[in-house]
């Protein structure tokens, strides 16, 4: 018996030590950006202290994206509508670059838009874990509505 409660005292201890531990694990995925050679790793949006932020905010987002996003001329004459889950990495200098689809609208035309509007996008605040600027994959939906 007294046996079984060093165990578990100890079995105690040694959980509570690792507990912290497990809380500060983070989603870092390794990217290839550019070419084969090179690889990055990039945190996930939810799982840095401080996350990228367009300048403005989120409003100024959704501005940005109504005044620059131009609906294709061939998805306009069919009534195509949808939206396209993109994603994107925010730098550690702030530039949005490894511009992706995730999730088409069913139309290639609204998905290349939705492309050209996300790299026309100003730099963004940059990501960070503790007080290291770090890559941030961010996803973002363009809707495409008439």
């Amino acid at each position: 018996m007294l046996k079984l409660l060093r165990f578990g005292l100890l079995t105690l201890m040694t959980l509570s030590a690792v507990l912290p531990m497990v809380a500060q694990v983070r989603h870092v995925t390794t990217v290839n950006p550019t070419s084969k050679r090179s690889y990055m790793e990039v945190y996930e949006f939810d799982y840095v202290d401080i996350q990228p932020q367009f300048p403005g905010g989120e409003c100024a987002l959704i501005n940005f994206i109504n005044k620059t996003r131009e609906y294709p001329y061939h998805a306009y004459k069919q009534r195509i509508q949808g939206r396209v889950l993109c994603s994107f990495i925010v730098g550690v200098d702030g530039r949005v670059g490894d511009v992706r689809v995730l999730r088409g609208a069913g139309e290639e035309s609204l998905d290349r838009e939705a492309i050209r509007v996300i790299e026309k996008m100003p730099k963004w605040s940059v990501g960070k874990v503790g007080n290291h600027a770090v890559p941030v994959r961010v996803v973002l939906p363009i809707n495409f509505r008439l």
